[in-house]
């Protein structure tokens, strides 16, 4: 099924987000209009500062437009309630980040755990789904590491399935190979292409690599 005829999960209408400073308001997104078809690959590219970043928080209802529609599944997320956006962050949405944002003191299994058992799950159907999540990334050996023992493509990949811990069908992800060397970069970006292709996840990643960007069905710039 192309993206063409896939049905429409996120649709923007003319939306804008400014930011009050000092000085005066940063207009940071202009006016955008998008729409990303379920099940695909989406690149977001540009130049630094041009809303990248801003843009995936509003799709992840972390932030909201200073004016504009954001749609989801149909529901516009700028003015849904702050509980019912938790309630959909928890279920559809997975983050990943350029800075992995894991816990120092925690184990690897125990990072990657850690966003179900915050929502109350149960503990043994948490660590197993951790266990199973890292044992396919090929972590297996270290799921009792912490992450200064890790390198830095492995804490990527514990932080890949931290995002995926509750099977969502939305992948955001910021930057996630720019701290990475060459190699690590290609086994994450290898798991995205697995989720993505296997799993049939719906995936919006910034990223400044062309390569990756190469890889997306739908690439937009900002």
């Amino acid at each position: 099924m192309t993206s063409q005829n896939k049905n429409i999960l996120y649709s923007l209408e003319d939306v804008c987000r400014d930011f009050k400073l000092e000085k005066g308001v940063v207009h940071v997104l202009k006016h955008l209009t998008l729409q990303i078809p379920e099940g695909t690959w989406c690149a977001l590219v540009g130049r630094s500062g041009s809303g990248k970043t801003t843009l995936l928080q509003l799709l992840g209802g972390l932030d909201r437009p200073t004016s504009g529609a954001i749609r989801y599944r149909g529901d516009d997320l700028a003015v849904m309630s702050g509980s019912k956006l938790t309630q959909l962050r928890r279920k559809e949405f997975g983050f990943v980040f350029q800075s992995y944002h894991l816990l120092p003191e925690l184990t690897a299994l125990e990072n990657a755990a850690l966003p179900a058992l915050g929502w109350g799950e149960d503990r043994d159907a948490a660590y197993a789904r951790a266990k199973e999540l890292l044992t396919s990334f090929g972590l297996a050996d270290r799921l009792e590491h912490r992450p200064p023992e890790l390198s830095g493509g492995e804490q990527q990949r514990v932080a890949i399935a931290r995002a995926l811990i509750h099977n969502p069908p939305v992948i955001l992800a910021d930057e996630p190979t720019g701290n990475l060397d060459e190699a690590s970069a290609k086994t994450v970006v290898q798991i995205f292409q697995k989720l993505h292709q296997e799993q049939g996840k719906t995936i919006v990643m910034v990223t400044h690599d062309t390569n990756i960007a190469n890889l997306a069905e739908i690439k937009h710039t900002l």
